[in-house]
């Protein structure tokens, strides 16, 4: 019964958002400042109106005594906001006292209304009216010429009615006011879902009620490409469908919300496993294409899943950080996919974190190095070139796998610097070898996409490097992947044509791997594809492995272009490439990347390096 009249009560109360913690926190701490002043100040008017010592502390007590309960960090929004209501409420029946019930005293009530509404809370206003009515009832019944200074002190009570009365109305006016009136917007402009705020709060009250609360981030995987080929106004257009989609795959009381520009995030009332549904729903229903103007679009997104299970930090905050850091290893693994936070991951991100700061000064704190891999052609099996490769010694953590830093170059901008780097010391240690053999050796450099989308003049960049280091441009290949071609690609195959003018070759990287394949190639200005390893595995035995890499060298042989296949580990591989007509190879069946010295003392023998 209890229960059900306070649901209804509230339900009459004017309803609005519940303040950030930072927001709370922050008036929190001013109000206690208030509070103290008014004690200090409570104190000296006292001794300045001759009222002596024990009336002196009597205030003091009174006043600043709750204060104590304010700043404790281990107390409740309620109680803390309680505390200090009752320090100033305090503050207020000590003013009316010791200035012997003059009427404009009572207005100080009044002002302490207004300052305990920027708690936006119905508990403190609950407190003043109480203390307001008590006071003037039983006090003023005691003591009436302290409290009433007019024709009151002969019916306190009605005077008490009264006074709470205008307290009420002043509390609801000021929370009605702060909660009606509120400049904080709470959904999404574009879409009409809830925004972060919003979504915040709604994760803070149904962790407050218990139980499994579980959190869904949702990015839309190279939403980017979209805006960048298609325009901002289709992107807009894509959010909209898909923020339908996100509506209909989640169950009443679940809460879709954008938190980004290609960012969205579901709260669901429930554990992982249900979590885990929503998130598989919302892989699905965002990959459907979607029909727009100027044709359909299809686009996949990355899922990271959190849910409170520890019990140490059950905040809205630590679950949007646990999906985060799913999210973010979802990208890493390729995209499409979701992940489900579990320990460990925090530990994960701090260390790729520290490895980002690191990473940016590693070049010039001499822990980089160029290993060279050479390229054999398959005929005579001689060393025709290298591929420079670069590899980080950590002071402290070793040898970096290239598989977990040059990603993180990537996403960091660091790749642009070592890229240019490695691009120098390669085509110095290849003119050095030229000299020394007499022979014209090839030298292949990667470039990254990252280059070529960073407003980077990659033709500059490539002429000061070979005037630095006298080494000739055609004997330069540079290595591009498909992927150059996502962002931007007039102007990146503009600046591929302007490096063939020089003279260098062209490479493209893992043929067959991007998203472009064989329908981009006749775009490409190329003149080698190197084949992945991922096709050379399966020789000699795969047949659907040898009829696509005899498709790919009889569509290189009709274009005009030279043929190189990485990852050859077995004879039975290099074999059956001969046999195919692949002109060169590399992998470890003839060497591994090794320094240069090691690399150059192969070279110097006349065969290439065995591992």
């Amino acid at each position: 019964m209890i229960l059900d009249l306070r649901t209804r009560a509230e339900r009459l109360l004017p309803s609005g958002r519940r303040l950030p913690e930072a927001v709370w926190q922050r008036r929190h701490s001013a109000i206690v400042r208030l509070a103290a002043g008014c004690a200090v100040g409570l104190v000296v008017l006292a001794w300045a109106w001759g009222y002596g010592q024990p009336a002196a502390v009597a205030v003091l007590a009174a006043v600043a005594g709750p204060l104590a309960l304010a700043v404790a960090p281990g107390l409740s929004r309620v109680v803390r906001a309680g505390a200090t209501t009752c320090s100033l409420m305090a503050a207020s029946v000590a003013l009316v006292h010791l200035w012997g019930g003059v009427t404009e005293a009572h207005f100080v009530f009044f002002v302490m209304i207004g300052i305990v509404s920027l708690y936006q809370d119905w508990v403190p206003f609950g407190i003043a009216v109480v203390v307001v009515a008590a006071h003037h009832g039983v006090v003023g019944t005691l003591y009436p010429h302290a409290v009433f200074g007019h024709g009151g002190q002969g019916n306190p009570w009605m005077w008490a009615g009264v006074h709470a009365a205008f307290v009420l109305a002043a509390s609801l006016a000021h929370l009605s006011s702060w909660r009606l009136h509120e400049d904080q917007v709470l959904s999404d402009p574009l879409t009409g879902l809830a925004n972060r705020t919003l979504l915040e709060e709604v994760t803070h009250r149904l962790l407050a009620r218990g139980g499994a609360v579980s959190l869904l981030l949702i990015d839309i995987d190279d939403f980017k490409v979209v805006n960048d080929g298609r325009g901002h106004a289709v992107g807009d257009e894509l959010l909209l469908v898909l923020s339908e989609r996100l509506r209909g795959c989640v169950r009443p009381g679940d809460v879709v919300a954008r938190i980004g520009g290609d960012e969205f995030a579901v709260v669901v009332d429930g554990g992982p496993d249900v979590a885990r549904a929503v998130a598989e729903r919302a892989l699905v229903a965002v990959s459907v294409p979607v029909p727009l103007d100027d044709g359909p679009l299809t686009v996949h997104c990355s899922v990271g899943v959190a849910a409170s299970t520890d019990p140490t930090d059950r905040t809205a905050g630590a679950l949007l950080r646990n999906a985060d850091l799913a999210m973010y290893l979802a990208k890493a693994q390729g995209k499409n996919r979701l992940v489900v936070y579990a320990d460990g991951m925090a530990e994960a991100a701090r260390r790729r974190a520290g490895l980002a700061q690191d990473l940016a000064a590693a070049a010039d704190a001499g822990q980089l190095e160029v290993h060279y891999q050479p390229t054999v052609r398959l005929a005579d099996g001689r060393t025709t070139g290298f591929e420079a490769l670069v590899r980080w010694n950590h002071p402290t953590r070793g040898l970096i796998p290239p598989v977990e830093f040059i990603p993180l170059a990537e996403e960091t901008g660091a790749i642009a610097g070592i890229g240019s780097w490695v691009l120098r010391e390669a085509l110095r240690q290849g003119a050095t070898w030229t000299a020394e053999t007499g022979a014209p050796l090839r030298m292949a450099v990667n470039l990254s996409p990252r280059q070529f989308h960073d407003g980077s003049d990659v033709t500059a960049l490539v002429v000061a490097a070979l005037a630095e280091t006298g080494f000739p441009a055609d004997q330069l290949t540079l290595e591009v992947t498909e992927g150059v071609l996502v962002e931007d690609g007039d102007a990146v195959v503009a600046q591929l044509q302007s490096l063939r003018a020089l003279g260098v070759r062209i490479a493209i990287d893992d043929f067959g791997t991007g998203f472009s394949g064989l329908s981009y190639l006749r775009h490409l200005p190329a003149d080698i594809i190197k084949i992945d390893r991922s096709f050379v595995m399966d020789l000699p035995r795969g047949r659907s492995a040898v009829t696509l890499i005899t498709s790919i060298v009889e569509l290189a042989h009709t274009l005009g272009l030279d043929i190189v296949a990485e990852g050859v580990e077995t004879e039975g591989q290099r074999q059956a490439l001969a046999d195919l007509d692949c002109g060169s190879a590399q992998g470890y069946l003839f060497a591994r990347p090794e320094p240069a010295d090691r690399a150059g003392a192969a070279l110097a023998a006349g065969m290439p390096v065995r591992s």
